[in-house]
């Protein structure tokens, strides 16, 4: 079973599962968020504050979350 590296919590509303079954449901869930999670999605979902201004611009939005803390007075917004 590959996860690649995520932490998932799957409730189930039955205990008649076999180890089997458990991790083909897993592997599904894993298949149905690799379809989601793409970078277009990401950009999508959010807008880059950068100081005084806000942008949709993918580009910019992805070269600005590859840092592993974002630089100072730029921020992420999800549009939900």
């Amino acid at each position: 079973m590959n996860l690649h590296n995520k932490n998932l919590l799957i409730l189930f509303n039955t205990g008649w599962l076999d180890d089997k079954a458990i991790e083909y449901k897993a592997e599904c869930v894993c298949v149905i968020l690799q379809a989601i999670e793409t970078p277009q999605q990401f950009c999508t979902a959010f807008e880059l504050v950068n100081r005084n201004t806000i942008t949709s611009k993918p580009k910019i939005i992805l070269r600005e979350s590859k840092h592993l803390r974002l630089r100072p007075f730029r921020f992420l917004i999800n549009k939900n």
